[in-house]
């Protein structure tokens, strides 16, 4: 019985330990393949991201500025790294990541249950909520949300955002109308041509500020 304990004994250490030396393996291989050592190997971090005032726009000599990019230089100077903005379209940054065409999304991406079946999120850095700017002339009278569930109502806002559902929550009637890119969704606000934009704040407060003769803010909060 002694024996037959022993020899168990001694089975069971090995397994142990070819398990623990299999699980070290593998722990290796993850770092090896990891998206943070593959970063290091080459040198460069590739940060996709879409034009998303003040989040992420172009300055007037063509650089790209603003909040997150201040965190996306601050995140590769952190790692000893060089930086590469990748723009591209809102819609299209989860499944560019997925391919491999760049190492992170930094561009003001809320975290959600169905984006989290794809991808990681970090802790948030930040905090907003969906706000309206409206066009004076357009939507004079109107005073609140409700006041743009209606039919006879254009409101635009950005593809893929969660921005999107709010407004097919909160205001159903409404006509929406999707934008890939920013530039474009502001100026058809600006020529008179839909009511107002529904995106995360700051963006509706601060597009206000910009334009006080031709647009006003709407907390929908």
């Amino acid at each position: 019985m002694n024996k037959l304990f022993t020899t168990m004994v001694v089975i069971m250490m090995v397994f142990s330990l070819g398990f623990a030396a299999s699980a070290a393996d593998v722990q290796q291989e993850l770092w090896r393949n990891s998206t943070i050592e593959k970063v290091i190997r080459s040198g460069k971090l590739r940060v996709g991201m879409s034009t998303f005032i003040p989040w992420a726009m172009q300055s007037k000599t063509g650089e790209w500025v603003g909040f997150e990019i201040d965190v996306a230089k601050k995140l590769a100077e952190d790692m000893g790294v060089e930086i590469e903005f990748v723009p591209t379209k809102w819609e299209g940054l989860i499944p560019s990541l997925l391919t491999g065409k760049f190492d992170l999304i930094i561009a003001g991406m809320t975290g959600t249950p169905t984006r989290a079946l794809k991808i990681n999120f970090t802790i948030p850095y930040d905090y907003s909520e969906v706000d309206i700017v409206a066009h004076k002339e357009v939507a004079a009278g109107f005073t609140n949300a409700e006041d743009f569930n209606s039919p006879d109502v254009t409101v635009l806002t950005r593809n893929g955002t969660t921005a999107v559902a709010a407004v097919k929550r909160s205001l159903p009637n409404a006509e929406l109308r999707l934008f890939s890119e920013n530039g474009p969704m502001v100026q058809e606000l600006l020529n008179g041509n839909a009511h107002a934009i529904v995106s995360s704040s700051p963006e509706p407060a601060q597009l206000a500020s910009k334009y006080p003769d031709t647009l006003f803010y709407i907390d929908a909060g």
